[in-house]
């Protein structure tokens, strides 16, 4: 297989895996507190990366006890994201999250131009809009198709967007650690003080009487965040990070698609959602935007080059 098709199949199992995550973390916060689910999450992500560091790269584990400080408020900020994605995806749907949720890469591009120096293109500015515009028909299309609960809908929303905004500072900060650190000694750091953070809100009660599919659900939650962000290193390895970006950011589709499927089975383990003509239109509106956000000129590339 050429390195470019690797990439692809990488960037494709990164995208399915977020597809299906907004999903499963509305399943499980119908039985957890999301305090607990986004707990066990961080730290069946952190522990393997532990034993790996014990057993090939002890000398590593250093930065658990001397972070830098940008790491710490790097770490913080994707505790909040997890946290905050999490209460959008319960106040509304998993839907809706995955695509508000997707104002982080966004504004990711923002903070280039304010911390980077970046130059924002006619095309990229174009996407700005295409894409306000695309959430507005969305937006709009989501409360008029609501019979009650709008106040809960409009705290789910602000509550994901907050969330995009933590992990638009962790990026950030990330873009400049990674010159300086191997990308799994930082997911160390990463995913071991988040798990630390929320040890106190744990309720191991609810974990005490979980049902074997539901230990599933949380065991399948805890491997996404460590395998995603594994896959995604792994594409970025083999193709360039614009492509990357394309691909990733079509995941709200496949949360589409999923969600779409099981509200016409009708089944009973989750709440359907309200797919009207214009809010699918909205939300396709969104990627198409933010796709033209993030996609570098070509003239940018060579630049960069």
């Amino acid at each position: 297989m050429q390195n470019q098709a690797k990439g692809v199949l990488y960037a494709v199992i990164t995208a399915v895996l977020w597809g299906v995550l907004a999903v499963a973390l509305k399943v499980a916060g119908d039985e957890v507190e999301a305090p607990t689910v986004v707990w066990f999450r961080f730290s069946l992500a952190f522990l393997p990366l532990l034993a790996w560091h014990i057993i090939k790269k002890p000398r590593e584990l250093r930065i658990l006890y001397k972070p830098p400080l940008i790491l710490v408020i790097a770490s913080v900020t994707l505790a909040y994201n997890y946290i905050g994605f999490m209460w959008g995806v319960n106040y509304t749907t998993p839907s809706n999250a995955q695509l508000f949720i997707q104002t982080g890469p966004i504004l990711l591009t923002v903070a280039g131009v304010i911390f980077f120096k970046e130059v924002i293109s006619r095309r990229q500015l174009l996407g700005f809009i295409i894409t306000f515009i695309g959430f507005y028909l969305f937006y709009n299309q989501q409360i008029s198709a609501l019979t009650s609960g709008e106040n809960l809908y409009m705290k789910g929303v602000l509550l994901t967007l907050s969330g995009a905004v933590a992990w638009t500072v962790y990026a950030v900060m990330q873009k400049k650690l990674v010159v300086h650190y191997s990308s799994l000694t930082l997911n160390l750091f990463l995913f071991g003080l988040p798990t630390l953070l929320y040890l106190p809100f744990v309720k191991f009660s609810e974990l005490a009487h979980l049902s074997p599919v539901m230990w599933a659900i949380m065991i399948f939650l805890g491997l996404n965040t460590l395998v995603a962000y594994t896959t995604l290193s792994v594409s970025l390895k083999y193709l360039e990070a614009g492509k990357v970006s394309i691909i990733i950011i079509l995941n709200p589709l496949i949360t589409f698609v999923i969600m779409a499927i099981l509200t016409n089975m009708e089944v009973t383990w989750i709440k359907g959602e309200n797919f009207t003509l214009l809010s699918v239109i909205g939300a396709i509106i969104v990627i198409a935007g933010a796709i033209l956000v993030i996609k570098k000129d070509r003239k940018a590339r060579k630049q960069a080059a």
